[in-house]
């Protein structure tokens, strides 16, 4: 039975927990999850009960990828747009990455301008990673211990002159730091070489594009970080990662006991070089959209658990800035809101259940970053949820979008999966497209 402080019973013919989807009953206690309690329970006295039907229960999605770019780059995006966006698509808690921002994310003073922005904007919880740069290695210890989740470094420019990327000996200096505190090191893993050796042809063409950022510098990359974090015992994570040829690679790693992790993204899992049209720049993102052939292949990674988690990378940017020319635009795909419907209806094709959703896109993001409250719909945990009509569609109009610029590669899809309602902490804080008042809260790593 559930506790005598029950407040609110949610009950679904469908709720997904870490045994499996089953009917059931969801106590919540102080928007704390109080009991998973079977179906036909009743009632208690004095407690609201929400019966959901036949749409699925999902625990709060979890995305670990966020670029927010608050304060500094409002204009590209803000806290109060990107969250309203994440809990308009079933997002309850985001981390928010350190670049893009202005300040970036690099000493603790830069955090604390940050979260200050932050706390009366977010829609959801949020946290932040720290970010590590050639100059800032004295600076990691005390981010990591005023709160950030870890710290995020790119081994090839970041396209923003004021986070810039870390050669291999800085790699390995910054890796020994975070290692020495029991820190995680997440990655953009392309390498420069490579990309300065890839032909450079600018224009509206996504295929001279594609062919600038070959899979060789994300695989050299990854190869190399995986020596690293080998040698320092180093926790380390790739980001976005978009080549299959690196799965092997990942795979020996993870059976040798390297501490690696590996994300991907759903415009890799649902879109295809081969359907970019020439000049629509949406489109661009580092490292790239690639073939569907290769999708197939990341596919079968999360299959078999050689990819931990899916999360977005949302980076948006003004639609000015989204040139036609593949060369000069920004490289960013926003998908802050339809992550989870366009992940779903990939999914589904392939034979995949709710139940792995839910475990790539809120179990494994929360347990990659230690939100040990966040993840799964368990007694315990955080009342955080997601609602979905499953079989329900909609066609994807960037003008019913939350965040700042809608400008969207998902424009004119139909995709499955309609996100009803959004809870965060036993609390509706979205409802068919009816956002809350914003009640999320600054997180801190926990562990």
């Amino acid at each position: 039975m559930s506790g005598p402080d029950v407040n609110l019973i949610l009950r679904s013919t469908r709720v997904v927990t870490p045994e499996g989807t089953r009917p059931a009953t969801v106590a919540v206690a102080g928007g704390t999850i109080d009991a998973v309690l079977p179906y036909d329970t009743g009632t208690p006295a004095g407690a609201r009960l929400e019966d959901f039907g036949d749409d699925v229960l999902l625990p709060g999605l979890v995305d670990t990828h966020v670029h927010v770019n608050d304060p500094g780059r409002t204009a590209w995006e803000g806290f109060y747009t990107a969250t309203r966006a994440a809990a308009a698509g079933g997002i309850t808690t985001l981390l928010d990455m350190p670049l893009n921002s202005l300040p970036p994310t690099t000493t603790v003073e830069h955090l604390r301008i940050k979260q200050q922005v932050a706390a009366p904007k977010a829609h959801v919880d949020t946290g932040f990673w720290g970010g590590a740069i050639p100059s800032n290695v004295k600076d990691l210890r005390p981010l990591h211990e005023a709160g950030v989740f870890g710290f995020k470094c790119f081994l090839s420019p970041s396209g923003v002159e004021e986070f810039p990327e870390l050669d291999q000996e800085q790699l390995a200096r910054s890796m020994a730091e975070i290692a020495g505190f029991g820190g995680l090191l997440i990655v953009h893993a392309e390498d420069p070489h490579h990309l300065a050796e890839a032909p450079q042809r600018p224009g509206p063409a996504y295929a001279d594009f594609l062919a600038s950022r070959p899979r060789d510098a994300e695989n050299t990359a990854i190869e190399g970080l995986i020596a690293h974090a080998k040698r320092l015992d180093a926790r380390v994570h790739v980001l976005h990662l978009s080549s299959s040829d690196a799965l092997p690679l990942i795979a020996a790693a993870k059976r040798e006991g390297v501490r690696i992790t590996v994300e991907s993204c759903p415009h890799f899992l649902t879109l295809t070089a081969e359907e970019v049209p020439d000049g629509a720049t949406e489109f661009k993102c580092c490292p790239p959209i690639r073939e569907a052939a290769n999708q197939d292949i990341l596919w079968a990674g999360l299959a078999d658990g050689t990819i931990d988690c899916i999360v977005s990378d949302h980076s948006p940017c003004t639609t000015d800035l989204k040139t036609p020319d593949f060369a000069s635009a920004w490289g960013g795909i926003s998908s802050l809101q339809l992550g989870l419907p366009a992940i779903w209806t990939e999914a589904r094709k392939r034979g995949h259940s709710l139940d792995d959703v839910a475990r790539w896109m809120s179990a494994a993001p929360a347990e990659l970053a230690g939100l040990t409250r966040k993840g799964a719909i368990e007694a315990g945990r955080d009342a955080d949820f997601a609602v979905l009509a499953p079989d329900a569609t909609f066609t994807v109009d960037p003008a019913e979008l939350f965040h700042r610029n809608q400008v969207t590669a998902y424009a004119g899809k139909t995709l499955h999966g309609v996100v009803r309602s959004s809870w965060l902490r036993g609390v509706r804080i979205a409802s068919d497209g009816v956002l809350a008042e914003p009640a999320g809260r600054l997180l801190e790593r926990d562990r």
